[in-house]
């Protein structure tokens, strides 16, 4: 029989938050170091997983008691001797997040990387789990199962396939031939059959561009909670962390098919076709790729595409939430000054450590890149006359590199322009390399012009053209962003808040010398001109103070579609092939 690792998994004090692991390791070298990784594949972020593991111990072959050194943040050694080892730890967990472990009274969730210790010796050997449940839950996960142990053929599977472990009572589908399950965990969905009709018809929509599904089966891992909202994919499986909330209402429920479709089409993209640079994963750092714009932008982009595809989005509605899209963008300040191939690169210090400064200086690769990549897939349309599109870049991405070493730093933008039958390296130096403003003229090929307005609401969102009122006075602007009911979260680079002197943390108590909250403040500035002075006061590190402003006009930063006056028979065919819709269906 082949060697293996084998692990067990255990959790027989569930309101400890404590996994118990055993880690047995094969008889190897004489000094065995198992390392824990410091990130985990899909969140470009150090977590220290390491800092979670206590009560390390060590057993030989026979029982007997080994000694084990901690050499640093997440390596355990073993003077072994060459005879196999057994690492016996526990797990703190009571992080509830799809990058993360949860365990509680009502169910045990683990990803690879934070509980199973590895060594580089081994990591290619096939690897084992057997989970131990308490009394009355169930083990699920997308790995294959022998005699109820889980088989990995290596550890980069086993880190790839998530376990969720409880009383559930899974839901199912069949998708392109292939069978598909669904946990929940959190209130039971109110209706579970249009949550896997939905599902189904996303699933096969995807399929269909790639001519099939590239596993054996799939698993939907969903945890309805009270905040929060993410995905990570995996090679046959999910994660999907969502408001029980926003689930039952109408604009909750698309979100949700939104996240459910991103995460599935990167079975393809990032799971099967990734950036060489990732090959193999690195787990003691970080690892840097200039494509994440590609790999997460580009599947930002398909996932409201295939949710229209499917026929559970308006063409209308559609370009309603690209125009969102496209409103978040450019209330970034961010975007004029770090480019697409920067914040993928910078991810790691960057998008997922946000701070006051972060819409100041930096650009989400998934915001910028869903945007770039609407533009290159009209830009293609464009230059081939419909022809091709960018579901020809993916199909032929997945064709060339769905071996899994990996495209090149250049592979992308070298297929897409192969595909466009002409050269785009002034569209990606512009779009990618690029801190300028993007070329939106693509959109004129299907019939559409942006339009820009001025933010109506703290919760206006864009996407809509302006209410037709006949208030057009220009609005004051201070250009703060808050927490709470009075507590400055950010301020905007070049405001009249930044030139005032205004900071984050800021508590502002009144304006021109009566109470207010931020609601209060935003609105009685919008109720003056541009070029009033007033006066803010508030608490500085518990300090008393008072800051005059001279108001700003509030910027056109909020972004609408209307369709062209005239548009040509070739532009509404455009439209037609690109959204599967008639041009009169787009906005008004």
């Amino acid at each position: 029989m082949q060697e293996a690792v084998h692990y067990r998994v255990s959790m027989t004090r569930p309101h400890s938050h404590l996994f118990e692991v055993e880690a047995a390791f094969p008889a190897g070298p004489d000094v065995l170091d198992a390392v824990l990784p410091v990130w985990t594949p899909g969140s470009y972020l150090v977590r220290e997983y390491a800092r979670h593991l206590q009560d390390v111990t060590a057993l030989g072959p026979g029982g007997e008691p080994l000694p084990v050194q901690r050499i640093d943040k997440r390596t355990f050694r073993v003077r072994a001797g060459g005879k196999a080892v057994t690492l016996c730890y526990r797990v703190y967990a009571h992080e509830l997040t799809v990058r993360t472990s949860h365990l509680d009274g009502s169910h045990g969730y683990f990803n690879g990387a934070t509980v199973f210790v590895y060594t580089e010796a081994t990591r290619h050997l096939e690897h084992r789990v057997t989970v131990v449940p308490p009394e009355g839950w169930r083990t699920f996960c997308a790995l294959e199962q022998q005699d109820g142990i889980f088989l990995a053929p290596d550890y980069d599977t086993l880190v790839d396939s998530p376990f969720e472990v409880g009383p559930h009572t899974p839901l199912s589908f069949v998708a392109a031939g292939v069978p598909h399950e669904v946990v929940v965990w959190g209130d039971t969905p109110q209706d579970p059959d249009k949550l896997t009709a939905d599902l189904q018809k996303i699933c096969e929509t995807e399929a269909r561009l790639f001519g099939g599904l590239p596993m054996k089966r799939y698993l939907f891992l969903v945890y309805l909670t009270d905040k929060g909202r993410g995905g990570l994919e995996h090679a046959a499986s999910t994660a999907l962390l969502f408001p029980r909330a926003a689930f039952q209402s109408v604009r909750g429920w698309e979100d949700f098919l939104t996240l459910a479709a991103h995460e599935y089409f990167h079975l393809w993209n990032i799971k099967r076709v990734k950036p060489r640079a990732l090959v193999p994963f690195d787990y003691s750092q970080e690892n840097y790729t200039t494509l994440l714009w590609a790999f997460e932008g580009m599947t930002s982009y398909y996932d409201n595409l295939f949710i229209r595809r499917a026929g559970l989005m308006s063409a209308q509605r559609y370009l309603t939430r690209l125009g969102e899209t496209l409103t978040t963008l450019h209330s970034t300040p961010g975007r004029r000054v770090q480019t697409l191939a920067d914040a993928s690169l910078m991810s790691w210090i960057k998008h997922y450590r946000p701070d006051e400064n972060s819409g100041n200086s930096a650009i989400s690769y998934y915001l910028k890149g869903e945007v770039t990549c609407a533009l290159l897939d009209l830009e293609i349309r464009r230059a081939t006359g419909d022809a091709k599109g960018l579901d020809d870049v993916v199909r032929r991405l997945w064709q060339r590199h769905g071996d899994g070493l990996g495209v090149s730093e250049d592979g992308v933008e070298a297929i897409a322009s192969e595909v466009a039958g002409k050269d785009l390296t002034p569209f990606f130096d512009r779009a990618v390399r690029g801190t300028e403003e993007l070329d939106y003229s693509a959109f004129s090929y299907v019939g559409l012009e942006m339009g820009f307005r001025v933010r109506e609401s703290s919760t206006d969102k864009g996407g809509t053209p302006p209410r037709k009122s006949g208030d057009t006075k220009p609005k004051g602007w201070v250009g703060l962003a808050f927490k709470g009911s009075a507590t400055v979260a950010a301020v905007m680079d070049g405001s009249p808040a930044m030139e005032a002197g205004i900071y984050p943390d800021d508590e502002v108590v009144a304006l021109d010398g009566y109470k207010t909250d931020a609601a209060g403040l935003v609105s009685r500035c919008e109720d003056k001109r541009p070029g009033e002075a007033v006066r803010v006061t508030l608490f500085r590190r518990d300090k008393l103070m008072e800051i005059p402003i001279v108001l700003g006009q509030k910027p056109l930063d909020t972004v609408y579609f209307t369709r062209v006056e005239k548009p040509t028979d070739a532009q509404k065919a455009a439209f037609q092939a690109w959204l599967g819709a008639a041009w009169d269906e787009a906005v008004g």
